[in-house]
């Protein structure tokens, strides 16, 4: 059975930075494909950004809305997956959580239906 659990959501100032982390079980973050995603009241889900096992900088996928602004990585020895989010804006407040399934989703990663394993989410809230 495959759990995430998410963590360090709070409220920032628009500029501000905050680390999301994602902590998985088992060896799950370096045999599965790990994606994050974000829910904000109103608005569809998005997939913010996608990372392969092998977690080098090449194996990752951003959301044009974050590119360049956030960083996803992982620590395998850690199990943990991290979402840095750097020059926060108010529109990134949202509910955000980790999602993991088997490799490849190839196209499909921005998609929550690809993957079948989800936590329950961290909310960030960035205030103007």
């Amino acid at each position: 059975q495959v759990q995430l659990v998410e963590s360090g959501g709070g409220s920032v100032q628009a500029g501000g930075s905050l680390r999301l982390s994602c902590a998985t079980s088992g060896d799950t973050s370096s045999t599965y494909c790990m994606g994050w995603f974000r829910q904000a009241p109103g608005r569809e889900r998005e997939g913010v950004a996608h990372i392969l096992p092998g977690g080098s900088t090449s194996s990752t996928s951003y959301a044009d809305s974050v590119k360049g602004r956030f960083t996803i990585s992982k620590d395998n020895a850690k199990n943990t997956v991290y979402l840095q989010m750097s020059s926060l804006k108010p529109e990134d407040t949202a509910m955000y959580f980790c999602a993991a399934d088997r490799c490849p989703l190839g196209s499909n990663w921005p998609f929550l239906w690809r993957y079948d394993y989800r936590g329950q989410g961290t909310q960030v809230t960035v205030s103007s």
